[in-house]
């Protein structure tokens, strides 16, 4: 399982947003929109294998987490418009516990401490961050979390909080990418790997 997560410090957490103005009045959350679809979309299919959560910090009623499952989703499309609908669907449920807004989609309360804490015992930690190893020569686990922000860095008291779990700090280039640019460059990397590791022969049995 791939796991993204990603820190939007401004996303407002409220349906209460007009489809057309997302750049504008929504605290960016057409930059989180741009990563839901970096994180799922192929040419012609979505990944089934990927998750992603959005922890939205802005106003009026921070903390929220979206997450989205690929093996689950359905009516997701590459338009951000129409996910914006399904997100701005989710942030109108009432939730105390994770409650599923849609196929494949679910809502929270949880904080970015929770969703850190939440994460499985065992599985790979990854902080995407500019002055990280090269991601070249990393070696990944089968289940991995990456984390991100959105627009703007982690703050200073995110970071700390992260390095208590001691991810692996990786770079993916000598240049600052966009969030959702970085996800895709993630993803190319992990399918070539996949796939230089599916052509690979088995080895003949000893007799």
């Amino acid at each position: 399982m791939r796991r993204f997560i990603v820190v939007g410090h401004r996303a407002i957490t409220t349906g209460d947003f007009k489809l057309d103005d997302l750049a504008g009045s929504t605290g960016r959350m057409d930059v989180l929109l741009r990563c839901i679809n970096s994180a799922f979309f192929l040419s012609h299919d979505i990944r089934r294998d990927v998750e992603i959560l959005l922890v939205l910090q802005g106003p009026p009623h921070p903390p929220k987490t979206i997450r989205l499952v690929g093996n689950e989703l359905k009516y997701l499309n590459p338009d951000e418009r129409s996910t914006a609908a399904l997100v701005r669907n989710a942030l109108l449920q009432k939730v105390d516990a994770e409650e599923r807004s849609s196929p494949g989609i679910y809502v929270s309360n949880r904080s970015y401490r929770d969703v850190l804490s939440n994460i499985p015992k065992g599985e790979q930690i990854v902080y995407l961050k500019e002055s990280g190893e090269d991601i070249r020569v990393l070696a990944f686990q089968d289940d991995v979390n990456f984390v991100l922000g959105d627009d703007q860095d982690l703050t200073g008291e995110e970071e700390s909080m992260l390095l208590k779990y001691d991810p692996k700090l990786i770079s993916i280039g000598t240049r600052s990418y966009h969030a959702d640019h970085c996800i895709t460059i993630v993803n190319n990397e992990l399918d070539l790997r996949g796939a230089k590791t599916a052509s690979i022969p088995p080895a003949p049995e000893k007799v």
